[in-house]
């Protein structure tokens, strides 16, 4: 009767670690593989779109995707798999149709237009339809890059805003997707933000720091010499009128004289600091 019960013991150990494991690894075998797969939803398209391309919503609809570029990222939705590359597909039942992945991990097509890739770049869309490049400025992004790009061996051309022809080499990144918001960090330097925001507005671009300075140093001169004439101006105008009062349409003509010189010099002024802004 002892070895009996010693036996039934034993089997009920044995059954509960088998239980133990089986309710374990069906908890950790989704984590795992929910960090390697993707659930997918099926849109209708009339563009020609290739596995990995960047997509948006086309104004006005729900159901319907367009390759994207930086004229539509505001509408950027996620990026194409192939249906088996995912864990779930849902379709909308439209005979063309892309699957889209909005979450999970996928292969991205990528240009280097914007500087070269690597881990941990936010990554945006491009001017080429349906392809990414790395996000330096704010800007609507699709997700991070897991990896540097890979099958980087073809090359595509494309007009910039100059009217110019450019050529890129393109790409596959790896990233985790995650459509959201880029906002780029200020780089650290010795320009105020409100100064540098100033130049950038006035020069239509983003202005390194050693124009700025120049402008800086040009703008504190022109301002001295400027303060100097106006103080001599008047002062010489009061001595002169107070000696003499019958000098007054020679200090009217002097102070005219001046009043011109003084703009000239703050004319000259500003398009030095405008063509050091915009040239270099």
């Amino acid at each position: 009767m002892l070895n009996i019960v010693k036996l039934v013991g034993a089997r009920t150990r044995h059954s509960a670690i088998l239980v133990v494991g089986v309710v374990s690894l069906a908890i950790l075998l989704p984590v795992a593989t929910s960090a390697q797969t993707t659930i997918s939803q099926g849109y209708s398209t009339s563009d020609t779109l290739s596995v990995g391309s960047l997509v948006s919503l086309k104004d006005g609809t729900s159901d319907q995707v367009v390759g994207t570029s930086s004229s539509n990222v505001n509408s950027l939705l996620g990026v194409i798999i192939n249906s088996d590359s995912s864990l779930l597909t849902v379709s909308n039942g439209s005979a063309n149709q892309v699957q889209v992945a909005t979450n999970g991990v996928a292969s991205v097509l990528v240009s280097d237009m914007n500087g070269a890739i690597v881990k941990g770049d936010q990554i945006t869309a491009s001017p080429i339809k349906g392809v990414g490049m790395k996000a330096t400025n704010n800007a609507k992004v699709v997700g991070i890059a897991q990896d540097g790009p890979a099958n980087s061996n073809s090359t595509q051309t494309y007009t910039d805003n100059e009217g110019k022809k450019q050529k890129v080499t393109l790409g596959e990144v790896p990233i985790v997707v995650n459509v959201t918001y880029f906002y780029a960090q200020p780089d650290k330097t010795l320009i105020p933000a409100a100064i540098q925001n100033l130049a950038n507005a006035l020069a239509g671009k983003t202005v390194n720091s050693l124009p700025i300075i120049i402008s800086g140093v040009i703008f504190i001169i022109t301002i001295i010499i400027v303060v100097s004439i106006i103080y001599s101006m008047i002062r010489s105008s009061i001595i002169s009128v107070g000696r003499n009062p019958m000098a007054q349409s020679a200090v009217y003509r002097d102070v005219i004289q001046l009043s011109a010189l003084v703009l000239g010099i703050l004319a000259v002024a500003v398009i030095a600091i405008y063509v050091i802004l915009t040239r270099f």
